[in-house]
């Protein structure tokens, strides 16, 4: 098969950035189909480019670089240029490419553009990837405030369901809202993958910040929806209760991040650390070694559906993970006992669960590996790359 991926934040492990689209084309590849990707400059990612459009290769994988940056520090209205942007100009290649199947992969919902002009225009058969549930959660979090852009967003968003062929969701939570919400039966879920090889090969680890096992650790986005300042405050209990063994490491970058450094500094709360971004190569040491993973969002029911790689690849390095959420993180969490799940808005609750897995290396130890091996079970690359091929090759062979 011909493959038309129109995916804005395409990224290697050089980058800094989750890997799924990589690894899914590269089996893809290797399988004998032909894929090309469709991508913008997102700033955690690897992609670079001097030209407006360029044409990059990957392990077979053919990039078509737009030269328009993506950046989480962004203003709202920046960011939505940029999308507008994206989607625009990526629209030619849904008029250009030959492509059995396309796929278009959102958020944001804009990414829709290309793939409907694909289905209606040049009548090819589109598989529509929900990776954020768009614009429910912009809604819910108050970034779409204007009645008429809610009206205008929904009905976008019916559109692009309306017109595919599949639906794939990243997360189970997101299946049932769509199955709910519009009826649609040909909805299924693969969630973001785990390379089990890469985080769970141990590392050499040597860090001037912390040393192993003495820290719990979050990657991603330093921001609002990532309920950055649970950590913060979580921090200053752990200094209150004289904890000061227990570091919280922060690796990545967002809108809260020089905020957050300025007041750590102001008010001494030196076990909060926080790092730039890192390959993946160089962040897979960092996890390994902690002895927890925190997978923080803000406490709204839309991101009870989220899909956060960190989950997956903190399963995959063989730790157990605390999250905040109450949809289908939850859910596994507790049913394969490899976690907690806590309240977003009380620290204390987060500092004492800290200091109890701090406290109890082996029982914390025993879910680390129960973690690893309930990762290999769910979440590899390989596995959920046939599982989405198996999808692109129904559709295909439908008339």
């Amino acid at each position: 098969m011909k493959i038309v991926y129109f995916y804005q934040y395409f990224s290697t492990p050089k980058g800094s950035w989750g890997t799924r689209v990589y690894e899914f084309a590269k089996e893809w590849v290797e399988q004998g189909h032909e894929v090309t990707v469709v991508s913008s400059v997102y700033s955690k990612s690897d992609l670079k480019a001097e030209k407006l459009i360029e044409d990059q290769y990957f392990e077979g994988i053919h990039v078509k670089v737009i030269n328009v940056t993506i950046d989480n520090k962004q203003s709202f209205m920046k960011r939505i240029w940029s999308f507008l942007q994206y989607s625009f100009l990526s629209s030619y290649y849904a008029l250009t490419l030959k492509a059995d199947i396309v796929i278009a992969s959102s958020g944001p919902i804009t990414i829709g553009l290309p793939g409907l002009i694909a289905r209606y225009i040049r009548g090819r058969k589109l598989v529509f990837e929900t990776r954020d549930l768009w614009p429910e959660g912009a809604i819910e979090l108050g970034i779409i405030n204007n009645s008429l852009m809610k009206k205008v967003a929904y009905w976008f968003e019916k559109i692009c369901y309306k017109a595919s062929s599949y639906i794939v969701t990243l997360s189970p939570g997101m299946t049932q809202n769509i199955k709910k919400r519009f009826g649609f039966k040909n909805v299924d879920d693969v969630t973001n993958a785990a390379n089990i090889e890469l985080f769970s090969t141990p590392v050499p680890f040597d860090s001037e910040f912390v040393s192993s096992k003495s820290y719990a650790i979050y990657t991603g986005n330093i921001g609002m929806v990532n309920n950055s300042y649970w950590l913060y405050e979580t921090a200053k209990v752990l200094k209150r209760s004289n904890r000061d063994d227990i570091k919280i490491l922060l690796i990545g970058e967002g809108q809260q991040r020089e905020e957050l450094e300025a007041l750590a500094v102001k008010e001494g709360v030196d076990n909060f650390i926080r790092l730039g971004l890192m390959p993946k190569s160089d962040l897979v040491g960092y996890v390994q070694n902690a002895f927890v993973s925190l997978v923080p969002l803000k406490g709204t029911p839309v991101l009870d559906t989220s899909s956060p790689n960190k989950f997956f690849e903190s399963l995959a390095a063989g730790v157990p993970v605390i999250q905040n959420t109450q949809g289908w993180m939850k859910d596994f969490l507790t049913e394969h006992e490899i976690g907690l799940t806590l309240d977003p808005n009380d620290p204390e609750q987060l500092a004492n669960a800290l200091i109890e897995m701090k406290d109890n290396p082996d029982k914390t130890n025993m879910m680390g590996k129960k973690s690893l091996t309930i990762a290999k079970q769910y979440f590899d690359k390989d596995y959920l790359a046939n599982k989405m091929l198996k999808i692109l090759e129904k559709v295909h062979g439908e008339k």
